[in-house]
């Protein structure tokens, strides 16, 4: 073993024990090793940074920004919604969907953002249904793993392998090469889950969110039976007027938050704004400050018609009307000003529901309050507005915002075209029209065009600590490569089953890449193998696609302890977790998805 091999592995041991330790943060430990490797002599600082420019390391950082722009415009949201409609109240038939619609997001979005958007949703599910969440979030962990295998661009170290693969002058991987080893990989993976999944000492339910929730605002600002629904009619003499030349009622109480407008791909909710001009069949959003009144009369005199409400106070529309608690400060301009009379809330479109003074709970008759210095007001209006007013100045602070509010999508009317933005990319991958890095661009763009996502989101969007750990981490296969570490590699492995045939090297790459994928993370496992895999099919004389795809699936199967991907690390706390239930769980699913992987893999991809 040469000088510069030993250099090369006592720094890659180094960074293996300091991930295992998780100190310093991953980001910082590639850092270190982007420094440290060049002073080895064996690659160059250029070729260190190399990694920047790599276009996979680009085009995962599109996928970022692809994956946010499901997220923002609801699409993401609305299946969640799908799944608690259609799934009913059968655990069964819930784990099923579940995990289905968790894969599929999951192919063509980070698996990490889709178990993020899917938290939330499945506590929501376990509150209404019963089920413990333990027995839910587990089998949407499993799914988000098994959705790497489904598509080339499902995560990244499917795309470290393919990138490996061109490397070496192969022409790399469809996008939906892994797709017909996938599927048959995630029907393994829900009919396991149906079996093993079980609550590990949890009661059941989710527990009470430590965040106020709209309907606990609700409750304490007295707000049941304040809100109606009531639809402007082609006769009515409010069409074709601005809203801020409305009267209801005089001096009633009544006050328009928000209007729902019927638009070309639904319903689409307006901000109540001065200058807002109401249309007919328009249903205005009213809330009434003064107890016990007769709204027939007002129908009666505008031509329009009450409709039912679907819940308390609006919450049936909680995808896009909200609501926040703010504080009156001392130097706000809104001292003295009466509570009904705001030109500032006007102005974002918001109103004033309920003030809090002291201890004292004011709900009805504030028309007649003036604001103090100290007052805690709640306000209500579309989303966008709240957000709006958090960093409008020092005229109101915002103390809270419902836990409703992290799970809201601020562009709800542009899901159509986030996904025909999404459609776009795919046809352009499997068709090999364009490269994968340009495909992704044109999606990113398209989505910008049409407004689903802005550049400030975009930008924040990138997970930039991961693509630092794979920067990071990519130089030390040029390293081993270079000192012969990977042919070294190669030829112990080679040794140990290189006349068992190619299943049993195959079983031994997937075993070897799943056991270092247990004390780091997949994308720097996949770093690590692919280049040994590609060099075993060397050695053995046979094609390389098999072997690389064994490496990406194995990356892919990190069921085995919840620090293996931050999928798992996600929905340990969550579902109150612990090591030893990932071990009892993930283990026999690895083993299983190693047996089928090396069943099928051989057939479809000869070697």
């Amino acid at each position: 073993m040469s000088v510069e091999l030993l250099s090369v592995l006592v720094l890659l041991a180094i960074a293996i024990v300091l991930f295992v330790i998780g100190r310093p943060r991953v980001d910082a430990i590639a850092l270190a090793m982007i420094v440290a490797l060049p002073l080895t002599g064996v690659i160059t600082v250029p070729e260190a940074l190399a990694g920047f420019s790599d276009p996979n390391i680009v085009l995962i950082a599109a996928l970022f920004v692809l994956g946010e722009g499901l997220v923002r415009t609801g699409v993401a949201q609305r299946v969640g919604d799908w799944l608690i409609s259609r799934g009913g109240e059968g655990e069964r038939r819930i784990v099923v969907l579940l995990m289905s619609v968790v894969a599929l997001m999951g192919s063509v979005m980070s698996s990490t953002a889709v178990v993020a958007i899917f938290i939330p949703i499945v506590l929501r599910v376990s509150q209404q249904t019963g089920i413990p969440k333990s027995r839910l979030l587990m089998p949407t962990s499993v799914a988000a793993l098994v959705s790497g295998m489904l598509t080339l661009v499902a995560t990244t170290p499917n795309l470290i392998v393919n990138s490996e693969l061109v490397r070496e002058g192969a022409a790399g991987f469809r996008f939906f090469s892994f797709t017909p080893i996938g599927l048959p990989l995630l029907a393994l993976a829900i009919g396991y889950m149906l079996l093993v999944r079980r609550a590990p000492g949890d009661a059941g339910g989710a527990p009470t969110p430590a965040r106020p929730t709209l309907y606990d605002w609700i409750e304490r600002y007295r707000l049941h039976g304040r809100a109606f629904r009531l639809r402007v009619e082609p006769s009515s003499p409010l069409a074709n007027t601005p809203l801020g030349d409305v009267q209801l009622d005089g001096a009633s109480g009544a006050r328009v938050i928000a209007i729902e407008r019927r638009v070309r791909f639904g319903v689409a909710v307006l901000s109540a704004l001065p200058a807002t001009e109401l249309h007919a069949g328009d249903v205005l959003l009213v809330d009434v400050a003064v107890a016990g009144l007769d709204l027939e009369p007002l129908c009666e005199r505008c031509a329009l018609t009450s409709l039912p409400m679907g819940g308390a106070y609006f919450i049936e529309h909680a995808g896009e009307v909200g609501m926040a608690e703010t504080l009156v400060p001392p130097d706000s301009g809104l001292v003295g000003a009466g509570v009904r009379g705001s030109a500032l809330l006007a102005a974002h479109g918001l109103t004033i529901v309920g003030l809090r003074r002291g201890r004292n709970t004011h709900d009805y008759g504030l028309e007649n309050e003036r604001l103090k210095v100290g007052d805690t007001l709640l306000v209500v209006g579309p989303w966008r507005a709240l957000r709006a007013l958090q960093s409008d100045g020092p005229d109101l602070i915002t103390l809270a915002m419902p836990a409703e509010g992290e799970s809201v999508a601020p562009s709800p009317r542009r899901g159509p075209y986030a996904v025909g933005s999404m459609l776009v990319v795919v046809v352009l991958m499997l068709f090999g029209v364009v490269p994968n890095v340009q495909a992704a661009f044109a999606g990113c763009l398209l989505m910008g065009l049409f407004r689903c996502i802005d550049l400030d989101s975009a930008y924040r969007s990138i997970h930039w600590r991961s693509l630092v750990l794979i920067v990071g981490m990519l130089p030390f296969s040029l390293a081993l490569q270079r000192t012969g570490g990977v042919d070294m590699a190669a030829q112990a492995l080679l040794d140990v089953v290189g006349g068992a045939g190619v299943r049993a090297v195959l079983a031994c790459v997937f075993a070897m890449t799943a056991v270092i994928g247990l004390v780091i993370s997949n994308t720097a496992t996949a770093v690590l193998m692919a280049p040994v895999a590609i060099a075993l099919a060397h050695h053995l004389h046979a094609s390389p696609y098999p072997f690389a795809m064994i490496v990406a699936l194995a990356s892919s199967a990190a069921f085995m302890t919840p620090i293996s991907s931050p999928v798992n690390t996600l929905v340990s706390t969550a579902g109150n977790y612990s090591f030893g239930d990932f071990v009892r769980i993930g283990t026999p699913l690895a083993l299983g998805v190693m047996a089928l992987s090396v069943l099928i893999v051989p057939w479809l991809l000869p070697a």
